[in-house]
């Protein structure tokens, strides 16, 4: 477990949040104009030195964005309680906003921010990499999904064409730019782009990934062309010696498709490969017959040879808290007594796993869900915190707000999404006491 103290420091200007009774402390770090989201739960919003959030802030919460329109990235300052917008980006969806990704988390420093953006002039998918204290960036075709810890090597698969099967995690472009996937092309799949030479590589392609993938490795080209299959989730291990990438696929419909998961949730097959940087030592972790009674949210455990997840595998009233070695090998409940949802992440004490809940997985009660608190040694959990995830409007089910709990890189602080008073806004809570009896230190 890390032992390093934290930096983080929470301005006295930050209303502090009590939705209800709350174990722990919180506050809201968007009190001003609102409507922002952070990343996801498996990156920190928060800066290498402690002292930064950066944060994706919507145009309009009230309906589905459409190709070219523009959001911003906000940088919050803890320590001052200060908050600026630092760039604009039209590379982004509902859920993770543009990917906002600190790089060099192990450095300490808070010179790089790496997020999506787009062309519109020859609407092509862009990363960037910019320094928001000096306002320096850089530009180069590609995307990205997660950074790699030393702050590297953007990872992504085509961003444009993830909404392919479910919306809110690319890039939007006009339909007519997005390109299918009728198999498994050799020109599409795993990309890297070095951040410091934005050279764009394909690591992995689609057409080499299902040879280890045991429902299409024996098909032929014709047979494979009954799918359309796309990468999603790009995710490294906490050491970078590994990755996990996601293939998606759908029966090819003939015609042009659109979230496909919104559409038929049970058509779509989900395969999670895991691999080293270099594209070698490819198994598949979790193949699409362990996913026959739905899954989801699969991560890496701290250590990084093993991976998390919900899944109902285990045919289970509700999914079980999974886990399984990264060569697909050990596949079991992580907790018997206690079922998972939402979001799950395994603390590097080996004891405890924080997680939220969706709406419709029974913990909500008077509007509010709750983060959950699980002892794995004592068989317990806890809700330490109840809060609104329900904005004003919702038309779309990509518009719901996910709380996407994420550990600061101390593994004490943690931000999430929430709703206060219809709009979207960032928290963050102090599981010090949790932890370790700890005084949270506000100026």
């Amino acid at each position: 477990m890390p032992t390093n103290p934290s930096a983080i420091t929470i301005h006295s200007s930050f209303p502090r949040f009590r939705p209800g009774q709350t174990d722990v402390p919180v506050w809201c770090v968007t009190p001003h104009e609102g409507r922002c989201i952070h990343r996801f739960f498996d990156t920190s919003p928060m800066s290498p030195s402690g002292r930064y959030m950066a944060v994706f802030r919507m145009p309009t919460e009230e309906r589905m964005p459409q190709p070219g329109d523009a959001g911003e990235v906000v940088l919050i300052d803890l320590r001052d309680g200060g908050e600026k917008v630092v760039a604009t980006t039209r590379g982004w969806e509902t859920q993770m906003g543009c990917n906002l990704n600190w790089a060099g988390q192990s450095t300490g420093r808070d010179e790089a921010l790496v997020f999506n953006d787009v062309d519109t002039d020859t609407w092509t998918p862009m990363v960037v990499k910019l320094n928001p204290l000096t306002g320096e960036s850089q530009r180069w075709r590609g995307g990205v999904y997660q950074v790699s810890p030393d702050g590297r090597i953007a990872a992504s698969a085509s961003m444009e064409k993830m909404r392919r099967t479910q919306m809110g995690y690319g890039v939007l472009l006009p339909d007519e730019h997005v390109g299918r996937n009728v198999g498994a092309p050799a020109d599409d799949g795993l990309f890297f782009v070095d951040l410091q030479t934005g050279q764009r590589k394909l690591v992995l392609s689609l057409a080499d990934a299902v040879q280890y993938i045991p429902d299409l490795r024996d098909l032929s080209k014709e047979q494979l062309a009954e799918w359309e299959i796309y990468g999603f989730h790009c995710k490294w291990c906490p050491d970078g010696h590994r990755m996990i990438f996601t293939i998606r696929r759908y029966p090819n419909p003939g015609a042009n498709v659109f979230n496909a998961f919104a559409r038929d949730h049970r058509s779509v097959r989900f395969d999670v490969l895991t691999l080293r940087p270099d594209g070698t030592d490819i198994h598949d972790a979790v193949p699409a017959k362990y996913w026959e009674f739905g899954g989801h949210h699969i991560n890496f455990f701290p250590n990084g040879d093993k991976l998390s997840m919900n899944l109902g595998y285990f045919r289970a009233a509700k999914y079980n808290l999974v886990q399984v070695n990264y060569d697909g090998s050990d596949l079991g409940k992580i907790i018997e007594t206690i079922h998972g949802s939402g979001h799950p992440t395994v603390h590097p004490d080996g004891r405890h796993i924080l997680t939220d809940t969706y709406a419709q997985e029974g913990w909500t009660r008077e509007g509010m869900t709750p983060l959950r608190w699980i002892d794995v040694k004592a068989g317990t959990e806890r809700e330490v915190v109840r809060l609104v995830s329900q904005p004003k409007v919702q038309p779309d089910g990509a518009l719901r707000v996910d709380p996407h709990p994420a550990w600061d890189r101390s593994w004490r602080w943690v931000a999430f999404n929430a709703v206060v008073d219809g709009v979207r806004r960032v928290m963050i809570a102090d599981f010090g006491g949790l932890l370790a009896p700890q005084e949270p230190r506000t100026e």
